[in-house]
């Protein structure tokens, strides 16, 4: 750059010569004419222009390459999608930008994205943790900051029940069935003002389902059947507002021999442990007292704890509940009490295929069950304050300090796409790079990130040791960011690498979460 300076200044005493202009006396009269040795000063300048285009010309070329190679990244860096300029006028913008911070000339894509995309974000949860008002809690071991309680120092960020402060968030919690408490239904609960939804529901917010690897011991061995019955119930509610007490006096007329311990029709002592009890049948009356989706108790959970088959009357979607195909059986409507006491006698006079509905005790439960029964691994509370939490950043990244991001850097034929991923049950994200918008591409990167960083899935220590399984990753599922669990895990699927690329063009750094099982 001092040589092109230099040739500059010899430019402006080139014009200077040829235009004849003398410089003025220290008096201020102009000076005597010059000799003619003045007709000789274009030549002289010519000549300086050829020393300086000779000495230029002995550069060393890899200088000159490296000259070139910085200008094109001076061009490429200064585009504010990290692109290489397209046009003239992007071309004047790369210029006037030259001077930004380029970094080292090898530098990759990766870590141009890195710096470019870094993010500060207003609140640290660590320092100042999501409050929720309610009885005292604190979460140490919640992946972000997480205390219920009251402060007189502090608005809480949320709160259960519809009387709060301004931008303080609504809750509504319960695990009863919306069919006894109408509240409890999504649409109303919105209707009526409610922000968060906790509910039994995998299309609330926050689901508070009945399963749990901590509180039922699901993996349990079977035990023998020795009962002459070979079905047990449980009733106490004998106002269900379904047909199930109903259903237990058709299976009784179809000769289908029942133990019935709790308040309705009972023909035995009901003060026994429940689970040891179901241990001795084959078949456990599992009831709900609401036909509802979603909603599975205890009934369901105990039965399979104790390997007794479950006959079921309530969610219509119990398949996505069951361990495993043919390991249940489910009674629609009454109609279907006949052939499913008919099925009930077979498997009963059939050792070996009554023992193939048992088969999931000996062989794992499928992944489908695994990944809904992990769900629970982190406590409802913990998840509660997850979501306050992602919703906080998600306010925060639509102001426009956080649309300046790039997110994707273009060089030559090359584009490396910015995204982040977290596991589901933890909060903050980490980064992957994709050259390629693909799913094979996309589930490669996300296992390639969480193996070097020695990754242990939320649920390791939680699910029974016989199902934990080796140290190897896999995923069962990969979704964006703030989709329903009944989306994540059922209805939400990416149709192909186009339907991917589409969504991450229209949602720039793009957020995901990933099931692991």
């Amino acid at each position: 750059m001092e040589k092109l300076a230099n040739l500059a200044s010899n430019q402006r005493f080139s014009r200077a010569a040829h235009t004849h202009e003398a410089p003025p006396l220290a008096n201020g009269n102009l000076a005597a004419p010059k000799k003619k040795w003045t007709n000789f000063m274009p030549l002289f300048v010519i000549l300086v222009v050829v020393a300086e285009i000779a000495f230029l010309g002995r550069l060393d070329m890899s200088k000159n390459v490296s000259l070139v190679d910085s200008w094109a990244d001076v061009f490429h860096r200064s585009h504010p999608a990290g692109e290489l300029p397209l046009n003239g006028e992007d071309f004047s913008v790369a210029m006037e930008n030259s001077d930004r911070n380029l970094g080292s000339e090898t530098e990759s894509c990766e870590e141009w994205l890195e710096k470019e995309d870094a993010v500060v974000y207003s609140r640290d949860f660590d320092k100042d943790p999501i409050l929720v008002s309610g009885p005292k809690e604190e979460w140490t071991t919640c992946a972000v900051g997480c205390k219920f309680g009251f402060s007189p120092n502090k608005k809480p960020d949320a709160q259960f029940g519809l009387h709060g402060e301004a931008r303080t968030a609504s809750i509504l919690r319960s695990m009863e069935s919306a069919q006894y408490y109408s509240e409890n239904n999504i649409a109303q609960a919105r209707r009526r003002g409610i922000d968060i939804v906790m509910t039994t529901s995998l299309s609330s917010d926050v689901p508070v389902g009945y399963f749990s690897w901590a509180e039922y011991d699901i993996m349990a061995p079977v035990q023998p059947k020795t009962e002459n019955a070979i079905a047990a119930a449980f009733i106490s509610n004998c106002g269900a507002r379904n047909f199930r007490l109903q259903a237990l006096e058709a299976l009784e007329k179809t000769k289908i021999k029942i133990d019935s311990y709790g308040g309705c029709h009972r023909n035995r002592d009901g003060r026994v442990n429940k689970v040891e009890a179901l241990k001795r049948y084959k078949f456990s009356l599992a009831f709900e007292n609401s036909n509802e989706e979603d909603y599975v108790t205890e009934k369901f959970f105990q039965s399979l704890v104790a390997g007794s088959v479950p006959v079921v009357i309530g969610p219509p979607n119990i398949e996505e509940f069951a361990p495993a195909p043919g390991s249940y059986l489910l009674i629609r409507e009454l109609n279907d009490v006949p052939e499913v006491a008919k099925k009930m006698m077979y498997l009963s006079e059939n050792p070996v295929e009554y023992n193939q509905s048992l088969r999931w005790k000996y062989e794992g439960p499928s992944d489908s069950f695994k990944a809904l029964v992990d769900m629970a691994a982190v406590h409802s509370s913990c998840r509660l304050c997850i979501h306050l939490a992602t919703t906080i950043r998600q306010k925060e990244e639509k102001s426009p300090g956080f649309k300046n991001r790039p997110c994707k850097c273009t060089r030559g034929s090359e584009t490396v796409y910015h995204l982040f991923v977290r596991e589901r049950g933890r909060f903050e994200m980490v980064s992957i790079y994709l050259r390629k918008l693909t799913l094979e591409a996309l589930e490669s990167a996300i296992l390639r990130k969480f193996t070097s960083m020695n990754h242990v899935p939320i649920w390791k220590e939680e699910r029974p040791e016989s199902i934990r399984g080796g140290n190897e990753l896999r995923i069962y599922r990969i979704y964006p960011v703030g989709l329903t669990q009944r989306q994540a895990l059922y209805t939400f699927k990416f149709k192909n690498d186009a339907d991917l690329r589409s969504h991450v063009q229209s949602n720039p750094c793009a957020k995901f979460e990933v099931i692991f099982v």
